[in-house]
This record gives C-alpha cells, structure tokens and sequence, in this order.
C-alpha cells in the first residue's frame, strides 16, 4: 500500500479568484491565457511535496511541522458545474476542497450552490477568503506571516477586515455552518477554517496550504492508501475533440495502474464503451491538463493519484463523470467490470419506473447526481433521472404524471437547454420545465411552483364554495315581487354568486341566487360593497322577505369545514360573518360545524 497524493478541487463564484489561486501556486499563467480570467475548462495540477515545502518554508521551521504526504493533485473547476463530475462510486472524488470567495464581495449564487453539493457529497473543506489587497488602506509586507501582517494593519483597516470576516462567519451560520478564522478554530472537526489570502500577492497562501495538508495528515491518513498497482479506477473530467489526437478524456485516475495498450472500459448511457488506449498524455509537474501550451509528456503508465489525457478510439460518446475501469483484456474480467461500470451508471440514470415524484435531467452524470442528493435532502422525490436536453418525448412523460399528480409535474434541468419549438409546446401543454445553471436556485424555483401551484389549487377550490355573504335588501328598489322576485341589494361583507343559498336569520333556507344584473350587465360574482338587482326564485316580497331585511349565504357544514382550512384566503369582513352565520345555524343546532 501507498500514500497517494491529496485530492483537491476548488470551488467557487465565477470570478471570485480560483485559478489565480492556484496560478500563483504553479507561477504559471493560466489565468491571464483565458478569456477575462475566469475558467473555461476543468483542470489539474500536480503539486508535489516539494514544491509545498518551499511555499512553506519558514512556516514550516516556525510550526515544527513534519509533512508525510507525497503531494497534492489540485482540480480547478469552473464554477460548480465541473465539481459535479468529480464523483466515483458512492460520493465524491475530491478528498478536500477550498471554497474560495471573494472577501468583498461575499457570497454569491455559485458560493452558496458550492457549499450545498460539498455538504451533499461530504466533503470537508477550508474557506480561502480571497483578495485582502483589494480592502481600502491595506498593507503587504511579504517579510511577514499571515497573521503578523494582519497585526500590522492600522487599527481602522482591522475593524474594517474583522467585519468582513465575521459578515462571511455569519453567511456559514445561515446556512447551518460553523465557521472561524483558521488561527481561532479550536475543533477542526466542528468549524471550517477561513484564511485570509491574496492570489495577487501571495499572501496567506503558505497558511492555506499548511492549514489543508495539516487536516488532510490529520484526518485522512486511512483514506489516502490506496493499491498503486491493479487495474485502474478513474473518472472522466472533460472529454473534447483536440487537433491531431480525436476524441480525448481528461481524467482523474484515483486507484491502481494504467498502460498504453490496455483495454479500458468506459460507462455509457446504454452501454459501456470498450476501446484500447493508444495514448497517454500527462501534464508535467505545476502545469495542468488545458495549458494551451501542451505542457505535456507522453508517458507509457501512470499512477494512481493523477490527471492524464487518455487518447482512444470511440470515446465520442463519452460524458463527463463517467466511472473508467482498466482491464487485462481477459474475457471474463472485460464481462465483469462492464456489469460493474453500467450498474454504477444505473444507479444515477434512471428511466421511469412508476414511481412519483419530478423528472430531473443534467448535461454529466455528476450534474445528474448532484441534483439527486439535494433533492433527497429536501425530500422532494424523483420519478426518473437522464442526461440531455429537454426533449418532445420528456414533455409526453410529464404529460402522464400530471394526471396523477399535479405537484409532481415539472422537469427539473440543471445545465441543459429546451429547443424553442419544445418550449412551445410545453407552454401549450401547460407543463412546467425548470432550467438553471444553480442546482439551489432550480430547487428554489421548483419550490415556489409547488407553492403557487398550492395557492392556485386552494383558490379554484375557494371559488366553488358558498363563501360568508351578508346582503340587505334595500328599501324602494322592488322590481318585482316574484316569479321571480327581483329587488335592489347591497353586498354588506362577503362575495355573492349565482346560484348561492341564501337564508334569513333564523337559519331557515329561503330560495337560491337565480341571477344578478347591474343595469343592462349580467354579474358571476359580487363583492363588498357592489349595489345590484337580485333575481330570486320561490318568494315573494312583501311575505317571506321585506324591505330592510339582512340576507345570509346558507353555508352547508362540509364548505363550511372547507373554509376553516383557508381562512387565510377570506377577508377580515368574511370571517366576521361567517361567525354570524355559525351563531345563527348553532342555536338550532348547537354542535354544527364541530369535528
């Protein structure tokens, strides 16, 4: 058994600074190569021991700490999307990661979306707090510690600092999280760590690297042994077309050996891919996999834990996040291991099988997986999972379950698109499809359907009900006194509509709403305060009903027990009386309504 090295993904907010992280770590420059400085694709880095004992030297000597580790292997994500493709059988591929934010700003969407699919994966983490050059009136002595630095700081631009570390202390204690600057932890096991760094000037970044490969020797000495020989275990990162070589897979290999020549197996939406591998391209040391310079070597194996580019024939189905599996080539083991990539596949892509709940799609198995996790947390179920794009057959899917259950009906797609054509159609269909490049912001947007669609369900159930109505019958507007009675009323509180009961104050039915009429406009409904003509069948004015007299709507005890469930829905006037009409139904019947 061997040590490998430590797996670390960076996450973040766009822009928030995680390749100029690692950048100054590499001294590369990566960052500046890419458009506007943020990632366009997934990368990885090997960092071995060595370079981590020069970035942290004279801390080192000042902690008399020992490193055991043989290094770390940093991916660099876009965002929150790649992070979703770091993913191996039963969680997440990444030992540590480092959520970095921009101190100025604080957190963003993609922040909060980076910490929900970390907790969701349980990964442990360290906060980097980036860009303490940018704080007003801040001063950098590279001579200094971290901490000695910040002592040094005039005593305004430390309260200044202290609020922004506590507003970021703050936003963690929303979210259920314990967190504290690193030199104040006092159970790493509890609290994250925050350290403050400048990926521009280097500051804080020997602290941040101490702080990780501390925790990492600490708490994940077991995990990090692993068989260096065997046959291969890995997952694909990115797969892209590429000049000269075809189809190629950035990889993490995470367990065991891989050769030119061997056979791989690859896990595929209906089948797994088999192919040979003509090629391996690994990144040389402090470079990563995308530098546009080819900073590669062509190697003939490699061993776990690293990034390589695998160059094999038939990998132009392959998707990111997909298990990778090395194999002798022996029949009966090729049969095996394909079993055992595509029923790891089957436990995330899953077709309808006749359970309720949601249909979710994502663009990676990674993406697919991580919206299961935070679906689960919620509790709100899934019906079936797939990758792609929203797609005609999709919609005929959701068609069906809104038959059974309205609330279940919508299409959840994180990272995919909908054709305009589809979008048409889902509109016509009345079909609900969510999409958001934010997993929590796609939840939120599904939970705020389900609230609506309540209200909305709740309120059409509302409208066919006899709701609280008080009328009185206005004296000198008899139009005639029957077949049909029609006289002049006044709504006192409540709502009227054709075809309501109506009764006296003796609780005794009279006749029902025929139909209502404000000059030569026929009325559905009537409000509070609306003056209107009442048609009522089987009375007469003058006997049964007069002039002056109050009306009320003759409420049965099933609509009334309905109304209590959504009172929050009736007017303070319409509660009122409905109390009148309860008292006048209870002195005949003094245990109406009740139960």
């Amino acid at each position: 058994m061997t040590i490998r090295k430590i797996l670390v993904a960076t996450l973040g907010h766009v822009d928030h600074g995680k390749t100029s992280l690692l950048d100054k770590i590499r001294k590369t420059a990566v960052a500046k190569g890419e458009a506007g400085g943020i990632t366009q694709a997934i990368g990885v880095s090997i960092i071995p021991l060595d370079t981590i004992k020069k970035i942290c030297g004279k801390l080192l000597e000042a902690l008399k700490l020992k490193l055991t580790i043989p290094g770390l292997l940093m991916i660099d994500t876009p965002g929150h999307a790649a992070f979703t493709s770091l993913r191996k059988r039963g969680g997440s591929l990444a030992d540590l990661a480092i959520l970095v934010v921009d101190i100025n700003e604080g957190f963003k969407p993609q922040t909060i979306e980076s910490i929900e699919i970390l907790k969701a994966n349980k990964v442990p983490f360290i906060i980097a707090a980036n860009k303490i050059d940018l704080l007003p009136g801040w001063n950098y002595d590279a001579g200094k510690f971290l901490l000695d630095n910040i002592a040094a700081q005039e005593y305004s631009i430390q309260g200044k600092f202290e609020e922004k570390m506590y507003q970021l202390v703050g936003k963690f204690a929303e979210l259920g999280l314990k967190a504290e600057r690193f030199d104040r932890v006092e159970n790493y096991t509890q609290q994250l760590a925050i350290v403050p760094v400048s990926a521009l000037t280097g500051q804080g970044i020997s602290e941040l690297l101490m702080v990780l490969t501390g925790l990492a020797q600490k708490f994940l000495e077991k995990k990090l042994d692993i068989e260096e020989t065997g046959n291969a275990q890995g997952t694909i990162l990115e797969v892209k077309e590429e000049k000269g070589l075809g189809t190629t897979m950035d990889t993490i290999i995470y367990s065991g050996s891989l050769k030119v020549n061997d056979t791989i197996i690859v896990g595929g939406i209906e089948q797994p891919i088999v192919t040979k591998i003509r090629a391996l391209l690994e990144p040389k040391e402090l470079t990563e996999m995308r530098d546009k310079k080819s900073q590669f070597k062509r190697v003939k194996e490699v061993f776990a834990a690293t990034g390589v580019k695998i160059v094999a024939p038939g990998l132009e189905k392959a998707i990111a996040g997909m298990p990778v599996r090395g194999c002798s080539g022996k029949d009966d083991e090729l049969i095996i291991l394909q079993q055992e990539v595509q029923q790891e596949v089957g436990e995330v892509i899953q077709d309808d099988q006749g359970k309720e709940g949601v249909m979710i799609k994502a663009d990676t198995i990674g993406g697919l997986e991580a919206l299961q996790h935070l679906l689960q947390e919620k509790n709100i179920p899934f019906s079936s999972s797939s990758l792609g794009n929203i797609s005609k057959t999709d919609l005929s899917t959701l068609d069906s379950i809104k038959e059974k259950n309205e609330f279940q009906a919508a299409i959840l797609g994180f990272n995919v698109s909908i054709a305009p054509d589809v979008a048409e159609l889902a509109k016509a269909k009345k079909l609900k499809v969510l999409t958001d490049k934010v997993i929590y912001r796609l939840i939120e947007e599904y939970d705020a359907y389900v609230v609506g669609l309540k209200k909305e369900i709740e309120l059409r159930e509302l409208s066919s009900l006899v709701r609280p109505c008080k009328i009185s019958i206005l004296k000198g507007y008899v139009f005639r006194q029957n077949n049909p009675a029609i006289v002049g009323v006044e709504i006192e509180a409540g709502r009227l509509k054709a075809g309501d009961p109506l009764m006296k104050n003796d609780g005794k039915r009279l006749t029902v709403v025929k139909s209502m009429q404000e000059g030569e406009e026929a009325l559905r409904n009537a409000e509070q305060g609306k003056q209107f003509a009442l048609a009522m069948d089987g009375v007469t004015i003058g006997r049964q009903i007069h002039e002056g007299d109050f009306l009320y709507t003759d409420i049965s005890e099933e609509h009334f027990r309905k109304l209590k469930e959504l009172k929050k829905y009736l007017s303070a006037r319409e509660v009122e009386v409905l109390r009148e009409i309860v008292n006048i139904k209870r002195k005949e019947n003094p245990v109406w309504g009740v139960g």
